[in-house]
Parts: C-alpha cells; structure tokens; sequence
C-alpha cells in the first residue's frame, strides 16, 4: 500500500540523514571522479530504499507516486549535500525524454538502470556550426540494413566523459528543411569510432566535451521517437533541461552562492551592517524566492500533465542573471582575497570559482538570447526574425 505522505517524508528523512550531508556542515569535498562514484552510490541507495524515481511508473523502475511525493522529498534533500550533478542530465532531461517518447523495449532496457544511476546518460545536440540554431546540425545518420551509421561531431557535450550512453540528435534526411528530417538516436559511448574529448574551463574543470562519431553503427531499435521525428524530441528535452536547471529540477547545477551563505560570510567578516553588503544581500533573496515560485508554478503545472513550455525558459533565464548577479555580491564581499588566496585556506578557492562558473549559466540549455527570442515570440507575441531560407531543403541553405 501507498505510504501517506507524512509517513513518506519521514523514510526521506531518515535516509537523507544516513547517506548526506547536512547542509550546515562543511562543505564535502569531492573530485570528479570520487563525486561520480558517489552520485551513482546514493542513487543506487536510493532506489533500493523505494525512493528513486518517484513519479516515473513501477513498472520500469519507478515508485509510481504523484508529484507531491516528489515535492516533499525536494523539500527535505535541500536541506542536505548530496552528490547530484553528475546525474543532473540523465535524470533532468534523458530520463523524462525516455518516458515521454521510448518504446516499451527501449523503456524496459534503459529506464530502471538510469533511475538507479547504472547507467548515466548525457545529451549530444550542439555542433561546432549548429550552437544557438541546433537544427543546422550537421551529424549525418545514414540507413544501412538494419543499422544506422553516424558520422559527425558534437561539442559543449556535457559530463560525457563518464556517461555510459547518450542520446544525439542526427540529419537523416538532408533534403528535408532544417527542423524536418532530424532523428533522435540512443548511442553507446563505448562503441567502436565514438571519441570524447575532455574541454578545459577557465575555472579547472573539464565539464564539457566534444564528441566525434567516425562510422558508428547503432541499430534501427535505438532511434527514439522514430524516424524524422527527432526536433519534436529534442525540444522536448531542451524544455525539460530548462526546468532542470531554472525550476531546481535535478539539484543546483550553477555552483552558485545563495544568500544565506553570503549573510553567514557577511556576519563574519562584520559587514553586516554595511547598508550596500545588506541591499545586496536583499536583492539576491528577492531574486531566489522569485526563482522559487517560478519553479513551484512549473511543477504545478506539470502536476496538471501539461508539459514544459516557455515558461520553461523563463526560468532558466533567470537562473542564469541570478548565478551571476549572486557571483557579483560573492566577489564584492571576497575582495582581494576572490583572486589571490592563502593556499592554507581550504575554501578559498570557491569564491573565485563560483565567479568564473557564473557566466557558463547563461550558455546552458540555450543562451540568454535564446531564451528572450522564445519569451518574445511566445509569451508576448513578437514576430520572428526573418529567416531567408526558411522552408528550404537543408543541403540547399549555404554554409561555413
């Protein structure tokens, strides 16, 4: 039987309280690899504790429980560090897309085993040619028998280098107009001719990749959403990475400070009283709570079975102006020490990085102009920008 959901927040609980972090503690210090192993041990924890997926049907892994299940449980694991991020796109975009448009096989196969973190799956759709405008695409996927062959390369791939699959987004038919003729195709990173290759970020991370396919043959069962469907899927896994990130969807993505850890430095440095620290300080919790209810009216909208749409894309915007106006305040208060620190200070790199990660918010899941297009477009009725091209087969538009 159904746990009620008091009895349901008490087990979330007691678990977040074995297996993370209390957020008033230290923070945890995890490297890449220690932070990967660790997201797949707690999801993997949290699956055995019949708490993993807990909207998604049983039947493939999930829980089967409605959404304020999943509401109540956000509520109790925000106030704990927990290993997410790595599992941020797998669950935030791949695992819902998967719902959403797999075929029972595909569902079966796949879906349990990224629910439990056995598999972590990434998302491959930018291009060096094709960023902002990913239908420009050029990945080729071409039919041979029953398999497909992939040749191309993609870029700004998130976390791929230890994902175990992805789903990538291929031209299928290049005589086709540019939204049209896109497929969506599950890849195994491990098959013969898929490259990836680790990109150095200024602040020392090697969080975005680029991936190139050299002949790689999948077969006819991995397109999802079948054949020349592949922009209706991809958009909806855009609306969902948008949620993911704007709406808190899959964990905090941005690394950003919040205002209580800026009230808690500002107190300690005595500059509490400061009246531009404290209307800084302000500002940034009139933006997070306004982030809040923004994310509370998608999730109640998703609770009513309407799928993400442009609101989807106001809160990713956002959350990418409150990553950055939330490093202006960290900086200011750091002062000197935000660019040169005393290397016995175990933290003090983070004020520093939390600056130079700012601005990649506004890059993921669309840039900030991206999104002020789809907000004008669709939520005030602006007209498009002119597009010379537009209905034209893809092979026929000119290109770099």
């Amino acid at each position: 039987m159904t746990a009620t959901l008091e009895e349901f927040r008490q087990r979330a609980q007691e678990f977040l309280a074995e297996n993370a972090v209390p957020r008033s503690e230290p923070p945890v210090e995890w490297t890449e690899e220690t932070l990967v192993a660790e997201c797949r041990r707690f999801h993997q924890s949290l699956a055995d504790a019949g708490l993993g997926g807990i909207t998604y049907p049983e039947e493939y892994g999930g829980q089967g429980l409605d959404k304020s299940y999943l509401e109540a449980f956000n509520q109790e694991q925000s106030q704990y560090q927990a290993p997410l991020v790595p599992a941020s796109i797998s669950h935030g975009m791949c695992l819902p897309v998967m719902n959403e448009f797999g075929t029972p096989e595909q569902r079966a196969r796949h879906q349990a085993a990224i629910i439990r973190c056995d598999e972590l799956w990434c998302q491959m759709f930018s291009e060096p040619g094709a960023g902002s405008d990913v239908a420009s695409l050029a990945t080729r996927a071409v039919r041979d028998g029953d398999q497909w062959v992939l040749n191309g390369q993609k870029v700004w791939t998130s976390g791929a280098q230890y994902c175990d699959y992805g789903l990538c987004v291929a031209r299928t038919d290049p005589t086709q107009p540019k939204h049209r003729g896109l497929s969506m195709f599950i890849v195994d990173l491990s098959l013969p001719g898929v490259d990836i290759r680790p990109l150095r970020q200024i602040n020392g991370s090697s969080h975005f990749n680029e991936v190139y396919f050299t002949d790689v043959s999948v077969g006819h069962d991995c397109l999802v959403g079948g054949e020349g469907n592949g922009w209706n899927v991809a958009v909806a896994m855009l609306m969902y990475e948008r949620v993911a990130i704007g709406a808190g969807g899959s964990g905090d993505m941005s690394g950003r400070m919040t205002s209580a850890k800026l009230t808690t430095e500002a107190r300690k440095q005595g500059r509490s009283g400061d009246p531009v620290v404290r209307n800084a300080i302000a500002d940034l919790y009139i933006s997070e709570r306004i982030q809040s209810f923004i994310g509370m009216r998608i999730r109640q909208a998703a609770e009513s079975g309407r799928a993400p749409g442009p609101e989807g894309s106001i809160a990713k915007l956002n959350a990418a102006l409150l990553s950055r106006q939330s490093s202006d305040v960290a900086i200011e208060l750091a002062g000197p020490a935000g660019q040169a620190w005393d290397a016995t200070e175990d933290d003090a790199d983070e004020w520093a990085s939390a600056v130079m990660t700012a601005p990649a918010m506004s890059i993921a899941g669309g840039t900030n102009e991206v999104q002020r297009n789809i907000i004008g477009e669709r939520v005030l009725g602006l007209p498009k920008e002119p597009d010379p091209y537009k209905g034209q087969p893809w092979e026929a538009v000119p290109r770099s």
